[in-house]
């Protein structure tokens, strides 16, 4: 069979379907709204800590924390947007940047990117930080203006790389002569400033805000004012809107969640052809959601996690009622066949603590009379899908 005839005109067929989205973007995590339902109170107090920059003053930093998905990083991007909005009307030179540390995880690349989102001209990499830190100096200090930096996720940064590049950022002012910096940063940590060094932490959290986790009421709010946006009219069945609301609300009140499962039942549903978005949609959306989760959290287990968790699902295989001591025999056994270190027993059950705290599987300690207690393990997510995960990389092991 000729595959080029076979499959001749195909992106034409799909581009002949009835589609669902007026702009599937306004549910993407990087859209920023003109309105933020049920974050008042934190978009108030954002604004009162940088406004000083609207008069030619220094603002205060500010420490924003709070679970994933509760609005910190929508809240930061809508206020400095304003800012800026603000400075031009009035005259007043401000300018915002934003680094999300979770990519950019080193000082290099932090100080990079600042440098060149400024004019700077700095190489991906070779130069000495200090000269990448002069270059950013050096770019927003030729004229008079105050200038917000916003690091999300900076707790990754300073997990990595530690927290020198913030020590400096957080004394630059005191080396410019014209410019003024004030830093915004975004943590989901809240025992973040544990990490920092005491001089680091008394500069950086002079302001701190705290936002709370949405309930599935105000999921729902924000989830119709996209949908408005992102969706033709009457395509969402009724309770299309308030089941993702419930599934996010149960995931520690998610909105980034909400919007990504409403968003893929959409997907789900126009790729089908489907002229409505269903329940079924929404349920099916949740279930590939979870296992996309699931799949990224296994691939960046560390090798030994990923030879625990792996005798796990065989053992599971054939008995169901499965503890650590049958976990660590198999575990000694696959570390022998692939030439890989044994850890102990003790640091094999902290790995199997730890598989726990991320959901993807239970323990319960039993007793076993005179010869003590157990852990025994039930898998909480599908095994078939994580086996061929880890078992293509055992075999790059081999």
């Amino acid at each position: 069979m000729n595959i080029r005839t076979t499959f001749s005109g195909i992106f034409e067929s799909i581009l002949q379907r009835e589609p669902l989205f007026k702009n599937k973007e306004a549910l993407r995590h990087s859209y920023t709204p003109n309105e933020l339902p049920h974050r008042d109170k934190e978009i108030r107090q954002l604004a009162n800590i940088l406004a000083p920059a609207l008069k030619g003053e220094t603002p205060s930093n500010v420490l924003i924390y709070g679970k994933s998905g509760t609005g910190k990083t929508i809240v930061s991007r809508f206020i400095c947007r304003e800012l800026i909005n603000t400075s031009k009307k009035i005259g007043v030179p401000v300018n915002a940047t934003y680094v999300n540390c979770e990519i950019t995880d080193t000082k290099y690349r932090v100080l990079a990117k600042l440098a060149k989102s400024f004019g700077a001209k700095v190489p991906f990499t070779g130069w000495p930080t200090d000269k990448v830190y002069n270059a950013f100096k050096e770019a927003i200090d030729n004229k008079k203006r105050t200038v917000v930096v916003i690091l999300d996720e900076i707790d990754r940064l300073v997990l990595k790389s530690g927290d020198n590049v913030i020590y400096n950022l957080t004394r630059i002012n005191s080396e410019l002569k014209n410019a003024r910096v004030s830093i915004v940063g975004i943590s989901n940590d809240l025992k973040f400033t544990s990490y920092l060094d005491s001089r680091v932490k008394s500069s950086l959290g002079d302001e701190e805000i705290v936002f709370s986790p949405y309930n599935a009421r105000q999921l729902e709010d924000i989830l119709r004012q996209r949908a408005e946006t992102a969706f033709k009219e009457s395509v969402l069945e009724e309770y299309v809107i308030p089941l993702c609301a419930a599934f996010a609300a149960r995931d520690h009140g998610d909105a980034r969640r909400a919007l990504d499962l409403l968003r893929v039942a959409g997907e789900l549903a126009e790729r089908e052809g489907s002229d409505r978005v269903t329940e079924e949609h929404v349920r099916r959306a949740n279930k590939k959601i979870e296992a996309d989760n699931i799949a990224q959290v296994v691939r960046t287990l560390p090798t030994q996690s990923k030879l625990v968790l792996y005798s796990m699902i065989l053992l599971e295989e054939t008995n169901k009622n499965i503890t650590t001591g049958e976990v660590y025999e198999l575990y000694k056994k696959l570390c022998k066949a692939f030439s890989i270190d044994i850890l102990t027993l003790r640091r094999v059950s902290d790995i199997i603590s730890e598989l726990d705290i991320l959901g993807i599987l239970s323990t319960r300690v039993v007793s076993k009379g005179r010869y003590g207690r157990t852990k025994e393990i039930k898998l909480e997510v599908p095994s078939r899908g994580i086996k061929i995960i880890i078992e293509d990389e055992l075999r790059l092991l081999r």
